[in-house]
């Protein structure tokens, strides 16, 4: 594991230095929004008035019954099987799964029914959430869309881990913290649809950080409509609002993890892929919003599940 540093890093900059390394483009120290990235930005409000949700990848149709299942912890295995056999992709990844080598049984698993009990409901709401979410995060076009959509799934899973870990400190739910850590940057593939449209060149090479910024805010902003489409739980779509500002102490509890998980999974995404140069210690980042030393030790669950590549 790697020695944290304090870091020298504002928020912010970690967050420019994601964006660019979601879209692929190098760090950059221009201020202010040249005359073209001013157009591009108005463009980019317009067409996203104009996006259609209903173009995003399907919800199953279940889904719905079986987050309030799940949210019962006497739910069996056979009333949970049941919901779930009624949509076939959605058996194919669980029994996939059970029979990776991580879940092999002492005996090959058979019924769906026994995939369910061996997963166990936290194993559950994990695969249903990667099995909704995966293709949706990644189901950009053009020349943009396939790496940007692998980072943003990336980071996807280091914020719901994140997002879990930091929700086991202050009472949330468990499945509503990683739902809302999968979910909140949605948005961002459809802005990396929107740009790849515009096919913009010259400024966007080495685009400002408040263009970046400006990509941002519109994709937090659909990032809540395709919450809100999809009729999330309520308090998932309250925190991905709060999100929109930097954690306070007055935010929700989920609100206050998500914050912070999605800057801890951006740092974490970023030192892997060595775009940052140390490991920084963000644990004085949110005063009064979480103990330094629960940041501390967030970040140091982080770096343990997603380890550096070999090759770094």
């Amino acid at each position: 594991m790697m020695p944290v540093v304090p870091s020298a890093l504002p928020l912010a900059e970690i967050e420019d230095r994601f964006h660019r390394f979601v879209l692929g483009v190098p760090d950059g120290d221009a201020d202010g929004l040249s005359a073209f990235e001013l157009a591009t930005l108005k463009r980019l409000e317009l067409l996203s008035t104009r996006f259609d949700m209903r173009s995003l990848p399907r919800l199953p149709t279940v889904l719905p019954q079986l987050l309030r299942a799940l949210r019962n912890d006497n739910a069996g295995g056979g009333e949970l099987a049941r919901l779930i056999g009624r949509d076939p992709l959605m058996v194919g990844e669980i029994m996939r799964v059970t029979g990776s080598v991580h879940y092999r049984a002492a005996q090959p698993i058979t019924s769906l029914q026994q995939a369910v009990v061996l997963l166990g409901q936290d194993g559950l709401r994990r695969v249903l959430t990667q099995h909704v979410m995966k293709p949706i995060l990644q189901a950009n076009t053009g020349a943009l869309g396939h790496a940007a959509g692998e980072r943003l799934w990336n980071h996807a899973e280091r914020c719901a881990h994140a997002c879990a870990w930091l929700g086991k400190t202050n009472g949330c739910d468990a499945f509503e913290a990683y739902l809302a850590g999968i979910v909140c940057h949605t948005g961002d593939g459809a802005v990396v649809r929107l740009l790849d449209q515009l096919k913009p060149a010259g400024d966007a090479v080495h685009p400002s950080p408040g263009f970046l910024a400006g990509c941002s805010r519109l994709a937090a902003r659909l990032s809540l409509q395709v919450a809100q489409h999809w009729e999330l739980p309520q308090r998932v779509i309250d925190a991905m609002t709060e999100c929109q500002a930097p954690a306070t102490p007055a935010a929700s509890p989920l609100g206050k993890a998500l914050s912070v998980a999605d800057r801890l999974a951006m740092a974490q995404l970023l030192i892997e892929h060595e775009r940052l140069a140390d490991n920084p210690d963000l644990s004085q980042s949110w005063p009064g919003v979480f103990a330094p030393t629960l940041v501390a030790r967030c970040q140091q669950d982080l770096q343990r599940n997603f380890p550096l590549p070999k090759s770094a």
